[in-house]
């Protein structure tokens, strides 16, 4: 089955194609450094890093650009609040989010351009725009006019008409100004035109520029860093949905009014986080940062897997219910992540397999992606992959369906822990060895493609001496505190007891046990 994606340009799902053969620019609108980083970014961040991971996988050189916001009243304002800078507070919430990346498994872009170290293309592209007729200065602003962009809501499918006074006045970034009292409504020819360069402000840092000093407005800023890095058309413009109006629209009109050519090919957004069936604020105290999350104990890799659940561009809601079902889910997976680890001398299985499971096309074994080894686009899944990788791929194909790719990994993972059990009581497996070899190194390769990895080591057990009632006191201990949301103490209970050589199985009947 050949990729297909929902485009919201066009608003149907069409086949991918790449501007470039074997090629994917792709660029996703990151965030604005003023505060650590909420479970809304930790969405986005996880789906694009899999989109990626994914393209890569099937074949694409995919070459990965996301920014940085470090100008922007937001950043203003709490440098004031901590009489420090603007410089000080972006390096500051850059720095965490590297931090906060790392630890949930999101992999580096290929580059991280700011908006500070693109002034020159920031003010090349605003020069362009008021030469083409689509700018205009005003004291020491500089504004886009909205109307000259005949395709202006071709993305948002929002007419200019339908955004009249009276109708609706909530467009940020076209917010219109009624009071003719407002100084920026006096600037402007027309309520709808939007800010593209603002003039310096004391107080405020500014760069020098033809229209005088100043910074730039936000939409110009991605519109000059697509170019600068990707070039005029790029394949893949990524971000979450509230982007789609007015900032991606904005991108569109200001870069395809200068270069005549598709800014992108394909627009792709992600659905936004609730928690408790509400949007998360601040006001209504259901506001969470990815530290916080990760700092109490839930494991990244069920955040992920949390994640992965569900379509990419729906609407998704954080509960406790939800994360523990997804930390239950993790478990299930990395069970079968670690069989090989566990069972495989006794299956007699060779430590060079065991120590690098990852499959290519040949049987052999490799680091890194698909790209490097020249796999042909969209590839039937070879021989070495066991047959649930064809579901794999099937299901993620259809749009990104990651939700239809875990069912191949759960099923997986539950048909090696059966094996397991087998081998452990009694001493033999369902299947021939070899064919166990081959699902686990499948379950193993697809799972990275996701992001899902489990550490390929078992800890040494240190004794066998403890007592059935004791084991099963742990299991009580461990089972309260799964009921308190407590994670890390429930993690921590079962990895003792598998250092003691006890494995557990949970399961909807409860909790097994055996010794290994």
């Amino acid at each position: 089955m050949t990729l297909t994606l929902y485009n919201t340009l066009t608003r149907r799902q069409e086949p991918f194609e790449t501007v470039e053969p074997g090629k994917v620019k792709m660029y996703y609108c990151g965030v604005t450094v003023y505060d650590y980083c909420h479970l809304g970014h930790a969405r986005a961040c996880i789906v694009w890093d899999v989109v990626r991971r994914y393209l890569q996988f099937i074949g694409y050189q995919v070459r990965y650009i996301q920014n940085f916001t470090d100008i922007d009243d937001k950043i203003l304002n709490r440098a004031c609040v901590e009489h420090s800078s603007m410089e000080v507070v972006a390096d500051r919430f850059i720095k965490a989010y590297f931090e906060d990346m790392a630890r949930l498994g999101i992999k580096e872009a290929d580059e991280y351009p700011r908006a500070t170290h693109t002034m020159n293309g920031i003010q090349r592209l605003i020069h362009e725009l008021e030469n083409k007729g689509f700018a205009y200065p005003a004291d020491g602003d500089v504004y886009y006019a909205v109307r000259q962009f005949a395709e202006y809501g071709k993305l948002s499918g929002r007419k200019l008409e339908d955004m009249q006074a009276g109708k609706s006045d909530v467009y940020d970034g076209l917010r219109l100004r009624v009071n003719v009292e407002d100084p920026e409504y006096q600037k402007k020819k027309d309520p709808f035109d939007f800010a593209l360069w603002k003039a310096a402000k004391p107080g405020e840092p500014a760069w020098e520029s033809p229209w005088g000093a100043g910074r730039p407005g936000w939409h110009i800023e991605c519109s000059a860093m697509v170019r600068d890095r990707l070039g005029d058309t790029i394949d893949i413009h990524a971000g979450g949905a509230d982007l789609i109006f007015p900032h991606h629209e904005n991108e569109i009109a200001q870069s395809e009014a200068v270069t005549g050519k598709p800014l992108a090919h394909y627009w792709l957004h992600n659905g936004m986080v609730k928690v408790d069936g509400e949007k998360m604020s601040k006001s209504l105290g259901n506001f969470t940062t990815i530290r916080e999350l990760l700092d109490r104990g839930v494991d990244p890799m069920a955040v992920r897997l949390f994640v992965l659940t569900a379509q990419y561009r729906t609407p998704i809601d954080f509960t406790d219910e939800a994360i523990a079902a997804a930390t239950n889910g993790w478990h299930t997976i990395k069970e079968g992540l670690l069989f090989g680890y566990q069972y495989g001398k006794k299956l007699g299985w060779s430590l060079d397999i065991v120590s690098n499971p990852m499959l290519d096309r040949d049987g052999q074994l490799f680091e890194g992606h698909a790209k490097q080894l020249g796999w042909p686009l969209n590839t039937k899944i070879d021989s070495n992959f066991h047959p649930y990788a064809e579901g794999f791929c099937n299901a993620v194909n259809n749009d990104f369906n990651f939700p239809g790719g875990l069912r191949s990994l759960f099923e997986m993972a539950k048909e090696l822990r059966q094996e397991g059990n087998m081998l452990i009581h009694e001493g033999k497996t369902n299947n021939p060895d070899d064919e166990l070899l081959q699902v686990w190194r499948t379950l193993v390769t697809l799972a990275d493609v996701f992001g899902l990895t489990a550490k390929a080591e078992v800890k040494t057990p240190t004794s066998n001496g403890l007592s059935d009632a004791e084991i099963e006191a742990r299991i009580q201990q461990r089972q309260e505190a799964r009921i308190a949301k407590n994670f890390a103490e429930s993690d921590r209970i079962r990895d003792q007891l598998q250092a003691e050589g006890i494995t557990l199985i949970d399961s909807r009947d409860g909790t097994r046990w055996h010794r290994n």
